[in-house]
């Protein structure tokens, strides 16, 4: 399985000098699976390059987009993937419940009001909605994929994937608490992650900021780090930056997680993520 992040950012894209190590897209993920097939989680501004790729690379498109949730960040480069406008390319589209409806309603709202030239009944894609994940596992052949809701407005879906004895957790947009009157705990998360290869955690704020933000559905690194030593995981990544984190900033957030965890005496790798960066499992 290998892992790469083509957009790294939370809540809105932000390009830059000041953002070129850790990146500035928002959230798009690339997962191809040892079996040859590809998977994307979530169509923010960073699947725009990702569709150059593909196109440049592949003859045909045929792809697995799983969505977290609908939120703009989440959603809104999908009419800028061009991939949708050729009718060779497939996409099979599953995730969050009502998914599907969340990226129509980026071209048109279903009243008349038009977001994007194109409406989304008019690409040539063949888009499919399969609408599994919601009642249960979904298999991609030796790969199994399944998900946890997320405690963010709204709702939404983690996903761990299973392969090969590898196993790889992506849960953004999730606010993690010990408080259990304040929604999810740590603890509710634990089984979901337990022994993950990999964990990609949303740790958009900072510790000391998170009270400010509390209910916005986010999460800090102390506690990505907490449920990652929990849950015996190998590698954590923090995910989801702050659209106003430089890099500098975030090299310092990366550095105080690691400090935190070297700290408590835990084996585990810790890192921030990168646009363009590859993890492999």
């Amino acid at each position: 399985m290998k892992v790469k992040f083509w957009g790294t950012r939370g809540s809105i894209a932000a390009p830059g000098r000041d953002t070129v190590i850790y990146g500035g897209n928002t959230c798009c993920v690339e997962i191809l699976l040892n079996c040859g097939e590809t998977v994307i989680i979530d169509s923010g501004s960073g699947i725009r390059p990702l569709g150059d790729h593909l196109m440049a690379t592949r003859k045909t498109v045929d792809v697995h987009l799983l969505m977290t949730h609908v939120h703009w960040d989440h959603v809104q480069g999908f009419p800028f993937f061009d991939p949708v406008f050729k009718p060779t390319t497939r996409i099979a589209v599953d995730g969050a419940p009502r998914c599907i409806k969340g990226l129509g309603a980026i071209f048109d709202s279903g009243i008349g009001d038009g977001f994007f030239p194109i409406r989304f009944e008019d690409l040539r894609a063949d888009i499919h909605y399969l609408d599994e994940l919601r009642y249960g596992p979904l298999k991609i052949q030796n790969t199994t994929i399944t998900t946890v809701p997320l405690h963010h407005p709204q709702g939404g879906f983690g996903f761990r994937f299973e392969e090969d004895g590898k196993s790889f957790v992506f849960i953004t947009d999730n606010e993690l608490t010990r408080e259990i009157w304040r929604g999810k705990r740590i603890e509710d998360f634990v089984p979901f992650c337990r022994n993950a290869d990999i964990l990609v955690h949303d740790a958009q704020f900072l510790p000391e900021e998170i009270e400010l933000y509390r209910g916005w559905g986010h999460s800090d690194y102390s506690t990505a780090l907490e449920l990652a030593l929990k849950a015996g995981v190998k590698h954590l990544v923090l995910f989801h930056h702050e659209p106003s984190r430089t890099d500098r900033a975030e090299a310092l957030i990366e550095k105080k997680c690691r400090s935190l965890a070297h700290e408590q005496g835990a084996d585990i790798t810790v890192e921030a993520a990168k646009e363009g960066n590859t993890l492999l499992l």
